[in-house]
């Protein structure tokens, strides 16, 4: 068996639990590799930009791989439509959500 996959971390210069840190903020939310870089230096750390861009592409394919089967699966589709309808020379606001395979499913 490849050593590499036993330990993918073996022969970094920084912990693992830094580096996949990085890996997931940069994937979990919209900041650059600047802009992490300026996140660990906060923290004390001095991570280039291009260091951080190197975890992204080594490890984010690996993440993914090991995440997938633990998402849930999103199978539905949904429609909703806003309308204000007259009751008794009242009128109420209505929100019709609708899903596609299940049927109608209302609210007011």
């Amino acid at each position: 068996m490849n050593v590499q996959h036993q330990n993918p971390f073996k022969w970094r210069h920084f912990q693992s639990d830094i580096i996949l840190l990085c890996v997931r903020w940069y994937l979990r939310y919209s900041l650059s590799y600047r802009d992490l870089e300026e996140i660990m230096l906060e923290r004390g750390l001095h991570v280039d930009h291009t260091t951080i861009y190197r975890w992204v592409q080594r490890y984010a394919p690996e993440l993914e791989k090991r995440c997938r089967p633990h998402l849930k699966a999103t199978i539905d589709s949904w429609r909703v439509d806003e309308t204000y309808i007259k009751i008794k020379k009242q009128w109420i606001y209505r929100l019709c959500c609708k899903k596609l395979k299940e049927g109608k499913m209302s609210m007011k």
